[in-house]
């Protein structure tokens, strides 16, 4: 009878013990050290024309920057605006003036779960520079640039100048092979690299036309041009892949293992997790919680 007494409480002293021991640890679901998937979209942009000139003006008494761009896009949009004027002091008469004319003018970005796409269209374009306004900078028939990246593949670039390139008011022939240069006594040079091109594991860029800008119309310092200009560049960033549903062994399977694997495989091995501590912790608990009571059932049995 005394001994039924002591083991109540006894029993109720190791129930509370492991309450405790428990309620102390993380509670960890699915297995300790599981992976958090990350949703990371892809992204895409398109641009028809992107300026970043310098215009200096009356003998380079004042700078006015020329950075300008038309239809410049990040997903999801689309834009097909044909014209980009701009405004300077000092630049005709202080009204606005053409950068850009064309017949067709479409930039386009999507993103899906799967897949990412920038791409540029352009017909009959028509680009000038502040100190030339009956002189094309350059003209060209069509233009085109498209990057598209979808998970799991590589990703893909393209760039096109097709027909007639005129620049500065001269007909040039463009090749892939390199740069061409264009010089006019007293107006000024272009350098032109066509269909630029570059991939990596994840992204795509294309631009159709890079130009390298240096106008001073007869050396009267009027309005002197120097910078950069980009027709038609498209870009994109691959999505992440979807997980595809199968489950992965969280254990080797048994049988021997290979030697010398590397610290990482070990690690793997033994089941270690950033939980493990605490589960060990909560075990010594129960483990000193049991001693303990059978400690103090043995003493109140004497």
């Amino acid at each position: 009878m005394n001994s039924n007494n002591f083991r109540m409480p006894a029993r109720r002293l190791a129930a509370l013990a492991t309450a405790t021991a428990l309620a102390s640890a993380p509670v960890v679901l699915g297995g300790a050290g599981a992976a958090h998937a990350t949703d990371e979209h892809g992204r895409a942009s398109a641009v028809v024309l992107r300026t970043g000139l310098d215009v200096s003006l009356l003998d380079k008494t004042v700078n006015v920057p020329l950075a300008v761009s038309l239809n410049e896009v990040q997903a999801p949009r689309s834009a097909d605006r044909t014209t980009l004027s701009a405004r300077l002091d000092g630049v005709n008469g202080g009204r606005p003036f053409t950068v850009l004319g064309a017949d067709v003018a479409e930039a386009k970005a999507t993103v899906t779960a799967r897949r990412a796409e920038g791409s540029v269209r352009v017909a009959h374009a028509r680009l000038h520079v502040p100190g030339l306004p009956l002189l094309s900078l350059v003209e060209a028939d069509a233009i085109t640039a498209k990057a598209t990246c979808e998970a799991g593949r590589a990703p893909a670039a393209s760039a096109n100048v097709l027909g007639a390139v005129t620049v500065l008011g001269k007909r040039v022939t463009l090749t892939a092979g390199g740069p061409a240069e264009v010089k006019v006594p007293g107006v000024g040079e272009v350098r032109l690299d066509l269909s630029q091109r570059r991939t990596t594991t994840r992204t795509a860029a294309a631009t159709a036309l890079e130009l390298k800008v240096s106008v001073n119309p007869l050396k009267l310092n009027v309005a002197d041009v120097e910078g950069t200009v980009t027709l038609a560049r498209a870009t994109c960033d691959s999505p992440m892949a979807p997980p595809t549903g199968k489950p992965v062994p969280r254990h080797d399977p048994a049988g021997p293992r290979p030697q010398g694997g590397t610290s990482e495989a070990g690690l793997a091995e033994t089941g270690g997790s950033p939980a493990t501590p605490y589960i060990a912790g909560g075990a010594l608990a129960l483990l000193l919680a049991g001693g303990g009571a059978v400690v103090m059932t043995r003493r109140r049995k004497n």
